[in-house]
Parts: structure tokens; C-alpha cells; sequence
């Protein structure tokens, strides 16, 4: 939609007829309002497509009310960075916005400053000693999630539980304190989500400011090959599937069933008629748990699944590698080449310092970075993937329960209503089971509401949203809009324009230079989950954003083209690791490139260049 004047205000959207009553779907926090229009319109709002690309479905909205506490907190009340606040959440027709909230008045700025410099620099110098814990107690609350059983309800209750003593509370008050020890658990995995994950982006933002410095000119893409080559987790699910496919490949048996095309299921019961295939199946549930707990997508939506609920999708990976591996490629990421470069290049910066303030400068800066940064992606297994993917069951099984009991129709349908409506539906359900036979409950009204709440939720992924709204700042600086989100004034003045591209005169495609390297190849433009799978080798990626779910194509695509994302985001992380040039923050490139197109992509320059249409 073309803007001539500027984006509207936050209660000038005009909303599709189709989309009448969204607003119920969410708490009334989430919704802009008169009552603080004030203070929203002095802040500008963007579309977050990072996280909430998509129509959101109510339910899946809890990771974000718990992030939008949690990254906030850290930064205003726990580690307390001085000028930074926190990152408030507006639904808009079923889509996110978010704006960072203008820095604190000086003096506040000055009090955070005396405990930011006691309290992060703390943790520098303590996080490998911090992480064990870390791990430790995030690990035991999703034990403590798995373990929390949802009963069904008995025609009467059991007499063990009437003698010798009445237990004095019963299954009506198990449900419902179930549902609220599920809640509560992801809203605190949360809290220990963000428990570094600031510092870790805070971390890199002041060794790229120390090399702006240092080293006038140098390239971004550099500045992030000098972190590369950690050892993280997230890539822990595809370093268990070469593993596997390594195991696979040595015993011919194995590799034949593996590469075979009848369904993930049957492999596994073919493979269980031979002493090999059943040696192969013990090694893979050694792999399951719980690397296979990752999402196929982002972790954030319900729909998406996870390697254990979508057993294509691994066993397809799977039969990749085999081939690849009979074909005498390597199919592992080479760390230690990466790591090599990444020494190499550090020293050859290194011998360019001139004084020993600044050589302290530049080592205290670059070992801090070092330590910190991986944090950005360990954590991410185990909360967005391990943790979402115990949560998703979880609620599956409530979902069942209100099916089985005629509240809803389908199990899903739970999705369809936000954290603080699903006890609602509980409580029904109780209510109705304690008052005896033949009470009806309101399920028509609950059933009718989620009918409604599909419509309005299919209409909105028919809606193309405005990206902004409100009035955009002079210049965007705040570092983590720009280097996580990938929003920079320059892409705000192209939303102002209406993004009104005629995708066969575009010749040449902007972005961040987020991986260095510079090749040539097609496009595999990928917009939809299951599209990965027809990914080749060779190929250049280009999608909306990359998830690090995603790794196992990384070993086989030449270079990544993403519309959304800055030098911190996923995509140029996962890239650099894997020693591929990326360029993204593109805002266009689903939009003007087509699958089969050959493009020039310069991950020194962030520059793409078009050199023929499919």
C-alpha cells in the first residue's frame, strides 16, 4: 500500500470487515487504546516479522507476552544497560508490532549505570561456570513441565482416595492446576531465556564498536567472521543426524532402507526385522532425546511440528546424507577450518594495533564476545525447540481432554483461545463433571467462538499489513532494532514508498553483509515449511527468514538471501557457522526473486545482483 504522507497512527488502521472482533482474541494490554495514546504515538511501530511473522493464533501468543517482560527486565531492573529500555508488544489484526521505548530520563540513566558496570561485566568474567547452572535448573523445569499429568475425568472417583482418609481435593482441581503449572512453567522458561541473551547481543554490539574504531573501514562481514566457529547446541540435532547417517552408510542394510521412499514409519519397522537395522534403531533413540526435540520451523507457532511429531523431515535429512556420504562428500560443518580462518584472521588484525591501551581494548573486547556470544545460540535449543517442544504435547493433551468432554472439536482448537481464556474452558468443563449427570456445559458457546476466531484468523493471512505505524524517527540507532531486526532508516524511507516494486526491473538487492564470500548459483526461493525439503544442493536460499532448524541444508546451499534480520539475527549467525556468505535484511527478495534465477551474492558488500530470470 503506497504512503505518501507517512505511515497512520496507531487507531487510524482501517481493518478489513472480515476482521471484526480480532480484538477480543487478545488480552486488552496487547490493543491500542485511547488511554495511552499519548505515549504510543510518540513511539514508532513496526511489524515484527522476525518473531510473529504470521497471523497469530491466541495461544501462541504466550512466548511473546512472556518475552516482552522478560528481554524488557533484563535491560531496565536485572542487569540494568544504561540507556536501554524495554521492547512493548501491540497486536494489530491479529499481527505483532513492536517498538523499543525510548530511552529513561539521565538521571535513571546514571543510577543503571553503576550496577550495569557491577553486574554484566560479572558475567563475562563467569560464564562458562554460569552456563552449567544455567543448563541445570532450565533442564529440571522442562523435566518438571513432562512430568505434569493432565487426568482424565472418572465416572466416580477411585476408593483409595476416599480411605482411609479422604484426600480432600480431587481431579476438578488437578486439571485446573495443571493447566497453571504449565502456563506459569513457560512463562518462567522464559525468564531464564533472556537470562544472558541481552548480554550476549550487548556483548557483540561493543567488540564491533571496538573494531569500528580500531580498524577504520573494516566490513561488517568481517567483524562477524571474527566471531565465528563456536561450539553450540542448536546444531547438536544436525551433528546427531550425520551421526547417524554415518552409521547408516558403513552397513548397506541400514543405508538401503534409509534412502528407500516409503514413509518414516515403515523404515523404522523394516529396519527392526534385521539385527543391523535394530543395532542403527538403538543408536537413533539415543539421538531423540532429546536432540530430536527441535522444532521444523522456528518453535513459536503450534503448527509447525517438531522431528518428533514429523518424522519426514528427519528421515528425509537423513536420506540425504546417506547419498551424500556413498558419493564420498562431507556432510558435516567443518568447525575446525572456520575456527582456523577466524584465529588466523584475529591475529592479522591483531598485529595491526598500535598501542597496548588499545591492544588491551581489543582483547578484553574480542575474549568477552568469544565467551558470551554462543549463548545466543545454545540457548536456543533448549528453550525454543526442547522446551516448546514438551509445552506443544502438553497442551495437545489438554486439547484432547476438551475434546473428549465436547468442549471443543478438534484438538487444536485449543489455540484458538489465549492463556488467561483456556481455564475458562477448564473450569466449564469441571464445573460440569462435579455438578453430576446430565448438566450441560456451554460448549456450543465455546465452539461457536472458535468457528468465529478461524474465520477472523483466515482472513488476517489474507491481509497485508502496513510494515510501520506512527511517525518514524530522524535516524533509527537503536543498536538492537538495527542489528537483530535488521530496521534502519533506510528501510523505513523504503516502506514510506510504498514498496511498490516491479519485481522484473529490480536488478540488484540490498541488505546487511552478514556472512562474507561472494558466489554465483540459482535461487531456491522458500516461503512455506514443507518447501525446504526440495532444496538442492548448490542452491542459494532465499526465504523470509532462516531457522536454525534449518541446519541441515546449510551444508548443501552455497548462500542465503533472507527479507527480515540484521548481523544478529539467526540467519547470519547459522551462515557464518557454516562458512557461507549471507546478505539479509533485504525486505524484497521473496518478492522479486523467483526460484531458478541466478544471482551474484556478496556476502562483503550486502549487496545481491540479478544476472538472469528464470
Amino acid at each position: 500500500m503506497a504512503q505518501t504522507k507517512g505511515f497512520p497512527m496507531p487507531l487510524e488502521v482501517e481493518y478489513p470487515k472480515e476482521l471484526e472482533g480480532w480484538e477480543e482474541m487478545y488480552p486488552p494490554y496487547y490493543i491500542f487504546s485511547k488511554d495511552r495514546e499519548e505515549w504510543e504515538n510518540k513511539h514508532f511501530w513496526f511489524h515484527d516479522k522476525i518473531h510473529a511473522p504470521e497471523a497469530m493464533y491466541p495461544l501462541d501468543l504466550i512466548f511473546q507476552e512472556a518475552w516482552q517482560i522478560s528481554l524488557s527486565q533484563y535491560n531496565t531492573r536485572v542487569f540494568c544497560i544504561p540507556p536501554a529500555q524495554g521492547i512493548a508488544q501491540r497486536m494489530v489484526g491479529c499481527y505483532m508490532y513492536i517498538t523499543p521505548v525510548m530511552p529513561p530520563p539521565g538521571d535513571i540513566i546514571q543510577e543503571k549505570a553503576g550496577l550495569f558496570q557491577k553486574r554484566v561485566f560479572y558475567v563475562f568474567d563467569h560464564y562458562d561456570a554460569l552456563w552449567g547452572l544455567w543448563l541445570k535448573k532450565f533442564k529440571a523445569l522442562g523435566e518438571e513441565m513432562q512430568q505434569i499429568k493432565i487426568p482424565e475425568f472418572p465416572k466416580f472417583e477411585p476408593d483409595d482416595l476416599v480411605f482411609p482418609d479422604p484426600r480432600g481435593y480431587y481431579t476438578s482441581y488437578e486439571v485446573i492446576n495443571a493447566w497453571d503449572r504449565l502456563a506459569n512453567a513457560m512463562i518462567k522458561g522464559w525468564q531464564f531465556h533472556f537470562q544472558y541473551l541481552n548480554l550476549a547481543y550487548l556483548a557483540y554490539l561493543m567488540f564491533a564498536d571496538t573494531c569500528r574504531k580500531l580498524f577504520p573501514g573494516i566490513g561488517e562481514s568481517t567483524i562477524g567472521k571474527l566471531v565465528a566457529g563456536a561450539y553450540v547446541q542448536m546444531f547438536r540435532p544436525e551433528e546427531e543426524l550425520c551421526r547417524l547417517a554415518r552409521l547408516a552408510a558403513a552397513v548397506s542394510g541400514v543405508a538401503k532402507i534409509l534412502k528407500s521412499d516409503i514413509s518414516a514409519d515403515k523404515k523404522i519397522e523394516a529396519l527392526k526385522k534385521s539385527a543391523e537395522g535394530s543395532t542403527w534403531l538403538v543408536e537413533y533413540e539415543k539421538s531423540k532425546d532429546p536432540w530430536f526435540y527441535v522444532s521444523c520451523g522456528s518453535g513459536w507457532f503450534h503448527y509447525e511440528g517438531s522431528w518428533t511429531t514429523k518424522l519426514e523431515i528427519p528421515f528425509g535429512y537423513l536420506k540425504g546424507y546417506v547419498e551424500r556420504i556413498e558419493r564420498g562428500e562431507k556432510v558435516e560443518r567443518d568447525l575446525p577450518a572456520i575456527d582456523k580462518a577466524r584465529a588466523e584472521l584475529a591475529e592479522e588484525y591483531g598485529k595491526l594495533i598500535k598501542t597496548d591501551e588499545d591492544r588491551k581494548s581489543f582483547n578484553d573486547s574480542y575474549k568477552a564476545v568469544r565467551t558470551i556470544y554462543k549463548y545466543a545460540e545454545d540457548h536456543l535449543f533448549w528453550v525454543e525447540h526442547w522446551f516448546h517442544t514438551i509445552w506443544f504435547e502438553k497442551v495437545r493433551e489438554f486439547g484432547q481432554l476438551l475434546v473428549k468432554n465436547g468442549m471443543l472439536k478438534g484438538v487444536d482448537d485449543i489455540y484458538l483461545f489465549n492463556r488467561f481464556e483456556v481455564p475458562l474452558l477448564l473450569e466449564d468443563m469441571a464445573t460440569t463433571w462435579a455438578l453430576g449427570e446430565g448438566v450441560p456445559s456451554r460448549f456450543q458457546y465455546w465452539q461457536a467462538k472458535a468457528e468465529k476466531r478461524k474465520k477472523i484468523l483466515e482472513a488476517a493471512k489474507k491481509w497485508n499489513p502496513m510494515p510501520g505505524l506512527g511517525t518514524p524517527p530522524e535516524e533509527i540507532a537503536e543498536p538492537f532494532t538495527v542489528m537483530l531486526w535488521g530496521i534502519t532508516t533506510d528501510k523505513v524511507q523504503e516502506w514510506l514508498k510504498g514498496m511498490a516494486v516491479v519485481p522484473s526491473e529490480v536488478t540488484e538487492l540490498k541488505g546487511f553483509a552478514s556472512s562474507a564470500g561472494v558466489v554465483e548459483g540459482k535461487v531456491r526461493v522458500v516461503k512455506l515449511l514443507e518447501d525446504i525439503t526440495k532444496v538442492e544442493q548448490g542452491d542459494i536460499l532465499v526465504c523470509p527468514t532462516t531457522n536454525p532448524a534449518w541446519a541441515p541444508i546449510f551444508t548443501k546451499i552455497k548462500a542465503s538471501i533472507t527479507d527480515i534480520g540484521g548481523l544478529t539475527s539467526h540467519a547470519a549467525i547459522v551462515c557464518r557457522e557454516y562458512g557461507i556468505p549471507s546478505v539479509t535484511g533485504t525486505g524484497i527478495a521473496t518478492s522479486v526473486l523467483k526460484t531458478g534465477d541466478t544471482v551474484k551474492v556478496d556476502g562483503n558488500t550486502g549487496i545481491v545482483k540479478i544476472l538472469k530470470r528464470a
